[in-house]
Formats: structure tokens, C-alpha cells, sequence
């Protein structure tokens, strides 16, 4: 009984594990696509920062990626920046892969 105890030990510790990297690759992801609409944008420096950081902040309206892109494609109709959805979630894709990259390199 005690194998089986430790098995599920480990089991929850490493889904705990895995459910915080994908946070951490989800951050980096909404940043990198912060910072690529920013300088689309026309923002530079602090200010691209600080916008990268409200399309951070925005993952957490509701589960999944439509509220960043909502914001992302809203900031860029007020902005005259033209960009399709398709264009922006492919966008996303991209910064994922990369932020999944930086994450799992700096996790070794």
C-alpha cells in the first residue's frame, strides 16, 4: 500500500510541476505578444513594457487566449494597426513556442 501511496505522491507533484510551467510559459508567451504589439504600435521602452504587462494582465479575464487577442486586436483597431485575427493568433503561436523554449531552458 505504501508503493501505491508514494506513486500517487509523485503523480501529484509532478502534474503540480507541470501546471506551474505552463503558467510561467503562458506569462512569457502573453508578454513576448505584448511586446510584438507594442512595437507595431509605435511604443518603445518603459512604455512597451507597461503595455506588455496589461496584455499579461488581461490573460486573467477568462480561461484560455480569446481575451488576450480581443485586447491585442481592440488596441490595434484604436491604433490603425492592421493585423487579422489570423495574423495575431499566429502571432501567439509563435511567441509560445518561443516562451516555452525560455521557460524550459531556464527550468534545467
Amino acid at each position: 500500500m505504501a508503493t501505491f501511496d508514494d506513486r500517487e505522491k509523485a503523480f501529484e507533484k509532478k502534474f503540480e510541476h507541470d501546471q506551474q510551467l505552463q503558467f510561467r510559459v503562458e506569462m512569457r508567451r502573453n508578454k513576448l505578444i505584448g511586446l510584438w504589439a507594442a512595437e507595431l504600435m509605435g511604443l518603445t521602452g518603459p512604455d512597451a513594457e507597461a503595455y506588455a504587462k496589461q496584455v499579461v494582465e488581461a490573460d486573467f479575464e477568462e480561461p484560455g487566449p480569446e481575451d488576450v487577442i480581443r485586447k491585442i486586436k481592440g488596441d490595434f483597431e484604436a491604433r490603425s494597426v492592421e493585423k487579422s485575427d489570423h495574423q495575431i493568433r499566429r502571432q501567439l503561436e509563435d511567441c509560445e513556442k518561443e516562451a516555452r523554449e525560455q521557460v524550459m531552458s531556464e527550468a534545467d
